[in-house]
Parts: C-alpha cells; sequence; structure tokens
C-alpha cells in the first residue's frame, strides 16, 4: 500500500536526518561496547545488540502509532476534520524539513547517555531512550507518520504503519553495522549530499500531505494497485 511506502521512505529519511546519521558509529560503538577502532578492525561484528537496539527504538515508535490511531478512532465521528488536521499538520511539518517555514521547538532534541556497562538487555533499553530521546530531533518526519496513523481505522493498521518506519530507520542501522567500514565511507559521500536528500524527503512529505488533505491518497492507491497488482499484497 502507498501508505506503507511513505512510512517506510520516512523512517530511511530519518536514518540519513543530520541528527541521526553522524551519530551512528558512536551508537554502534557504545552498544557493542567496543571501540570504533576494535569495530573497523573485526571481521565479523556481533549484529545482536544492533537488532536487539533497533527492537528497543521500534517498541517506542510502534506505542506511538497504536496510540495516535486510537485517538483517531476516538474522534471518528469527526473524521472529515481530522482528515483535514493530519493533512495540515504534515505540510506544516514538510515546510519545517524544507526549511522554509522555521518551528524552534521542532528543532529541540533531547539526547540520554550513561557511563555504565549495559549488560545484555542494555541496548532494548538503549534502543527506549533514543526512541524517547530523538523523538523531537526527527519530530517533523516521525509526526507526519503518527498523522497519517491518526487516520487510519484501526489499531493495527497505525501499528502496521509504524513497524514500516520502524524498519525504514532500522534495517539501514543495522546494515552499517554489519559493513561498518563501507559505511563510514559512503556516510561521508551522504553528508555531501545530504541537503539533497532531506529536500527530496521534505517534498515527499509536502505531497503526502496535499494528496491527504484534499483527500485524494486512497485515490491514488487505487491508482497504483491498478497498474502494480502485485502491491496487493503487501500490508
Amino acid at each position: 500500500m502507498l501508505e506503507l511506502f511513505i512510512a517506510f521512505s520516512a523512517g530511511l529519511l530519518s536514518f540519513l536526518s543530520p541528527c541521526v546519521l553522524p551519530l551512528i558509529p558512536g551508537y554502534i560503538s557504545y552498544i557493542s561496547g567496543s571501540s570504533l577502532n576494535e569495530l573497523v578492525e573485526r571481521k565479523n561484528i556481533n549484529l545482536i545488540p544492533i537488532i536487539f537496539f533497533t527492537l528497543g527504538f521500534s517498541i517506542v515508535f510502534i506505542i506511538f502509532g497504536a496510540a495516535a490511531t486510537y485517538i483517531g478512532k476516538l474522534l471518528l465521528n469527526n473524521s472529515n476534520e481530522l482528515r483535514i488536521f493530519a493533512g495540515l499538520i504534515i505540510i506544516i511539518f514538510s515546510l519545517q524539513i524544507l526549511g522554509i517555514i522555521n518551528i524552534s521547538f521542532l528543532n529541540y532534541e533531547k539526547r540520554i547517555h550513561s557511563d555504565k556497562n549495559i549488560g545484555v538487555f542494555g541496548p532494548v533499553l538503549v534502543g527506549f531512550a533514543f526512541g524517547f530521546g530523538w523523538t523531537p530531533c526527527i519530530g517533523p518526519i516521525l509526526g507526519s507518520i503518527l498523522a497519517l496513523a491518526s487516520t487510519e481505522d484501526n489499531i493495527n493498521r497505525g501499528i502496521l504503519l509504524l513497524f514500516f518506519y520502524s524498519m525504514g530507520l532500522a534495517i539501514p542501522f543495522i546494515l552499517s553495522g554489519y559493513l561498518l567500514q563501507k559505511f563510514l565511507v559512503v556516510s561521508k559521500n551522504i553528508k555531501k549530499k545530504m541537503n539533497i536528500i532531506v529536500k527530496t524527503g521534505g517534498i515527499l512529505l509536502l505531497a503526502t500531505g496535499l494528496l491527504i488533505l484534499t483527500n485524494k491518497l486512497q485515490a491514488l492507491g487505487f491508482y497504483l494497485l491498478r497498474y502494480l497488482p502485485f502491491l496487493q499484497n503487501i500490508g
């Protein structure tokens, strides 16, 4: 479905955002319990802590999605107004990403650090902290997907939407740990094109907001299913 593609793309954009991408090597080092130099020299990196870390923030985001859909269901009698409100919110967030407007509190971030040994289940807890601590930083992107989740007709759809968002963030995170040496090289090149990536993501979200506002998102989804029938097996 179109919404799932948008959610996954938003997760990928969150991973590539200026306040997440540069910190990936540090997080991989921290949750792995080894220095970055040690990890680079290894042929095989233990991916279990990294997977647990992504599990932690995925749980947080999925809970957010379920809550957004639940609240949306409570307002079901005003579903048309909710759709318009969600569309406007996504448009505002997209304009923030594009740099057209600047809402200061959306640029706020709270980082959670610890110097203690995080242990076996530590990566999940650090993932929780990442999910809550970095939510303001990726707020415009995540907020857009939560606004989209609020328009879904059942909680399972909201959970699925945020699951795809989480996968868009988690999959490249895990791959960056597995291919750490290449990631360090590629991330330098990505930083040079960061502005283009962010603007492209902002345009995608702006288009989504306009489609929701004009009640055309489902129509576009049906159009895609007509010409790409294999998409019916997704979601």
